[in-house]
């Protein structure tokens, strides 16, 4: 929908590819060709990150730590940012390291559908031409690259709820 709209409908972005013959800037085209294939990829991420903050953060400020915040008198923002939000935002970074998969499988039929070149496509090729080698390869990546997020998750943990350590 949001391709045949905005590109075809209102041309505002262009439709495929990763640059336009002469159009300006180099960054600016890119840009422009990036705009879509990245709402197309976050449209559903989004809904499903708000749905998870907003429910931690409706758990975390009826704890009675921000109630006892609120009555010696900090202001409103103060208690919704350092104690209601540092603590809420845990279960959607845990979701963030869990959605990583979602989005580099998404990435394969972004890239097909709007005509970028990448590993999605390079995977689709060497699927295509049973090149095993690639398919493993690009398989390797995958699992390094989650198994990285899963590490990242787990040290930003301690960054950002000072109740977890690590010995």
């Amino acid at each position: 929908m949001n391709l045949s709209f905005f590109s075809y409908l209102i041309p505002i972005f262009p439709g495929s590819g990763t640059h336009s013959i002469g159009g300006g800037s180099y960054i600016i085209q890119y840009l422009k060709h990036l705009t879509l294939p990245a709402l197309s990829l976050a449209a559903f991420e989004i809904a499903t990150f708000a749905r998870y903050a907003r429910s931690g953060l409706l758990e975390v400020l009826s704890e009675d730590y921000i109630r006892t915040a609120a009555s010696k008198g900090l202001p409103f923002m103060t208690v919704f940012l350092r104690h209601g939000l540092r603590n809420a935002v845990t279960t959607v970074v845990t979701m963030l390291g869990f959605r990583l998969r979602t989005l580099i499988a998404g990435a394969v039929v972004i890239e097909t559908v709007f005509n970028w070149p990448g590993m999605g496509s390079l995977f689709l090729q060497g699927l295509k031409a049973n090149d095993y080698p690639l398919l493993m390869a690009y398989t390797l990546v995958f699992a390094t690259a989650i198994i990285l997020s899963n590490l990242l998750v787990d040290i930003s943990y301690a960054l950002i709820d000072p109740r977890v350590t690590y010995d």
